[in-house]
């Protein structure tokens, strides 16, 4: 008598059965996550952005990722509202990208979001009165230099993190929604961080990751509250790039320029109200989907970051033994 092929996997032992199914289902996922980044990285196309205004307010333009989403957008002819802390800055990348695209209009808005957030939002509500804002871009956030247990963080650290990456973006969208709700139309996009979604833990960056935490479900939040008001709130998160906040990076497969990185962030506005932008990023998180046990993974990005901190150690001592 003929035996099927399910009869002969049935009858084997589980703990033989169990592997195959656990590999199968593993394989369905990862070739799944294969075609979703086909199309949002290759096939889908970006949107028309000026159906939600023509005037873009965007924090931290002055470098990184926030400046290469501002050429980006201007390219795309939106009107800018740039705010940051330092007016020289403000007024040279106005410069640089009023030389490349003459035809946009640019304002400045000049806030510390570490220090006079009251003086500040009031020049950004005078700012904007009497212009049409279709976008917010929350881009601006700090971090700490290196790896550091939470109990070797000082003070003035950890609360400029909670300031510029928790309490800025609230204040700012709370200043900007209300002219969108009237309209009726808009977008915020809150820029967050890969290690909200990528990974399940951040250890010796636990403050900056909780409040890249908290911005993620104040976007989803937000999203769900505002999306018959015709307001489309998005949380990107970037794994690393080139940037100020990770000094000693260079790009490479899976660490883009700020250029690079902003092209595809601007392309994937109005679509998932939470997503990986860069279509590397999204590689490398499904890579890790692929681990079978979270805590391997936190052992895992705690040696990196253990590693991160001794080299940074030893350059601190070299630097002091060259200077002494």
């Amino acid at each position: 008598m003929e035996i099927s092929a399910d009869e002969t996997l049935l009858s084997r032992p589980w703990w033989i059965v169990l592997p195959l199914l656990v590999g199968f289902v593993t394989t369905i996922r990862f070739l799944f996550s294969i075609l979703q980044w086909t199309y949002v990285y290759v096939i889908r196309p970006g949107k028309n952005l000026a159906k939600y205004g023509q005037w873009v307010v965007i924090t931290g333009p002055t470098d990184g990722i926030g400046k290469a989403m501002a050429f980006e957008l201007a390219r795309k002819g939106m009107n800018l509202v740039l705010v940051g802390r330092n007016p020289e800055k403000l007024f040279k990348v106005s410069c640089q990208i009023k030389a490349e695209i003459p035809s946009i209009e640019l304002r400045t808005v000049v806030i510390d979001f570490s220090g006079d957030l009251i003086e500040g939002v009031a020049r950004l509500r005078e700012a904007i009165k009497d212009i049409d804002i279709g976008m917010l871009i929350n881009n601006a956030g700090v971090s700490q230099i290196n790896p550091k247990f939470f109990h070797e963080i000082d003070e003035i650290t950890w609360a400029n993190m909670v300031n510029v990456n928790l309490l800025a973006p609230t204040i700012v969208t709370s200043v900007v929604l209300p002219c969108m709700v009237r309209k009726r139309r808009g977008a915020v996009i809150n820029v967050g961080s890969g290690s909200t979604v990528v990974i399940p833990s951040y250890p010796l960056y636990s403050v900056y990751t909780g409040t890249k935490g908290y911005i993620k479900h104040l976007s989803e939040s937000l999203h769900a509250e505002y999306k018959n008001f015709g307001i489309f709130i998005q949380c990107q998160v970037p794994s690393y790039v080139v940037t100020n906040l990770t000094p000693g990076l260079k790009p490479s497969f899976f660490i883009p320029t700020p250029s690079q990185y902003a092209r595809s962030a601007v392309r994937c506005i109005g679509y998932e109200s939470q997503l990986i932008p860069y279509w590397s990023h999204f590689l490398e998180y499904a890579l890790y989907k692929l681990c079978p046990a979270e805590f391997i993974l936190d052992k895992l990005v705690l040696k990196a970051s253990l590693r991160i901190r001794m080299r940074s150690a030893k350059r601190a001592k070299e630097k002091t033994r060259r200077l002494s």
